[in-house]
């Protein structure tokens, strides 16, 4: 297609900023990507579009000279200067505009796995952050260790022994952007030495069961009770590795009991098996003590993973991994070659409120907070849903509740998404394990205010089941799905 100088003017007429030669160069340049211009098409003369726009010879030289130089014009002296080859392609609708498009859900959105996001401590941050930038060696602006800095590692060190029971050193961390780039290393260990397949709690985390098959691992289920996960199933297994949460089972919330948490490790002493202990929610307790982790009873089999995603926030992207010290060259290997290493400056912010004792005090109040809007949820169930059994309530950040028999999980919770109300079920965390109907919802976000609202919507949802189609079923699964948009 010629090219067409009056388009030229209305386009470059348009509110835009830069000088006109880099506003030109722009137009020429989206319209041979969009294929409107095709490669070989001749182009005006210097001149002659000059003239057409009414603009200086210079702005245009300068423009075809731009275009020249990254390859979308061919342009030789004595010769017309035409379209280089350009693979013509329109970018997604979805990618254009200011924001990005997001699907819209439901304005109650109590589904597990974030924290209450208005609780991070800013002014502590920032004040922690400015001491940092003040404080900080020149030499600390550099490259540092991929696996952290000496002094961020010393302080989680001192930390997860005092609050965690962990056994551990500065050299024994390798501070990761989360506990899943922490999973994704180990399993990129074990697959490296020919461990195909890793036991996992059914049910569990549906992200980090995702997660898992897109490595290249199989997944074989181990189903938990009332005393967590049971290790003689596993045990029949002959795997070599597992992922569990002992501290605080997700989604169920139970605690691995200490009679289980022994014979797990006698299972990982024996087998020389590997234990992958994410330490979920394991901060928040409310009837004592958090349990301990299990890395502090076998530094040997246990690589312990945590993160701040729920103490501070997930948008830090910051965790830790406890190893094993025979695999540690090998993890820290992995670590550098993946990202040469996370954000550095932040993580010695987080070491200044180690050390200075204010996330202690964050996490103090949080737990204040997050056992009040539990007892007002609890409390909402009991008086408004009997019959519905609360599961999981001593600690962590969300509910489990078992629905009466006969009652589909997945048609309540599409009912509830028809109200304007999200929560999980939990057939979505399950694998092969046939779980009891059941839901899953956090509190964490939620005032006693919204407490009641959720409670109110969930008995609406339930006298409604029989308007519920599949293909409602099937629509709010699909959007719930936490990977649905992930290619």
């Amino acid at each position: 297609m010629p090219l067409n100088a009056a388009e030229l003017l209305v386009t470059l007429g348009e509110p835009g900023t830069g000088p006109l030669r880099v506003r030109l160069a722009a137009v020429l340049r989206d319209a041979i990507r969009s294929g409107q211009l095709e490669p070989g098409t001749t182009l005006p003369s210097t001149r002659i579009l000059a003239q057409d726009l009414g603009s200086s010879r210079g702005v245009v030289v300068d423009a075809y000279a731009q275009l020249a130089a990254e390859g979308f014009v061919h342009s030789r002296p004595g010769a017309a200067t035409t379209v280089g080859y350009v693979q013509a392609a329109a970018l997604p609708a979805r990618w254009h505009g200011d924001r990005p498009v997001t699907r819209p859900g439901p304005e109650l959105d109590l589904r597990p796995g974030a924290p209450d996001l208005s609780a991070f401590p800013r002014r502590a941050w920032a004040a922690a952050s400015r001491d940092v930038v003040r404080d900080l060696p020149d030499a600390d602006l550099g490259y540092s260790e991929p696996w952290g800095p000496w002094e961020v590692r010393r302080q989680l060190a001192s930390y997860l022994a005092r609050t965690r029971g962990a056994m551990t050193a500065p050299d024994g961390i390798v501070v990761v952007s989360g506990v899943t780039q922490g999973l994704t290393l180990l399993c990129r260990m074990l697959l490296r030495d020919g461990e195909d397949r890793i036991a996992v709690e059914d049910p569990s985390n549906a992200i980090q069961r995702h997660l898992l098959l897109r490595l290249g691992l199989r997944i074989v289920d181990v189903p938990v009770d009332e005393s967590g996960l049971q290790v003689e199933v596993l045990a029949a297994t002959r795997i070599r590795a597992v992922l569990c949460t002992p501290a605080h089972q997700y989604p169920s919330g139970v605690v691995l009991s200490p009679a289980r948490r022994e014979q797990l490790l006698r299972w990982a002493s024996e087998a020389g098996g590997l234990i992958i202990e994410d330490d979920y929610d394991a901060e928040f307790r409310y009837d004592r003590a958090p349990v301990g982790c299990l890395q502090g009873m076998d530094a040997q089999h246990v690589a312990l993973l945590g993160s701040v995603s729920k103490t501070l926030a997930p948008a830090l992207r910051i965790g830790w991994v406890v190893t094993p010290p025979l695999l540690l060259p090998a993890l820290r290997a992995i670590k550098r070659d993946d990202d040469f290493g996370s954000n550095a400056i932040d993580q010695h912010v987080l070491a200044r409120l180690l050390d200075s004792g204010a996330y202690d005090r964050h996490l103090r109040g949080l737990r204040r907070s997050y056992r009040q809007r539990r007892d007002a949820f609890i409390d909402a169930l009991a008086r408004r849903l009997p019959d519905w059994q609360v599961m999981g309530s001593a600690g962590g950040l969300h509910l489990t509740v078992s629905l009466p028999p006969g009652m589909p999980e997945s048609r309540l919770v599409a009912a509830a998404w028809g109200l304007g109300l999200s929560v999980l079920g939990v057939a979505q965390m399950s694998g092969s394990t046939v779980a009891e109907p059941g839901i899953v919802i956090s509190y964490a976000r939620a005032t006693p205010s919204m407490s009641e609202d959720a409670v109110d919507r969930l008995v609406k949802a339930s006298k409604v089941l029989d308007q519920v189609t599949p293909d409602m079923v099937a629509a709010v699964a699909s959007a719930t799905d936490p990977w649905h948009d992930v290619g």
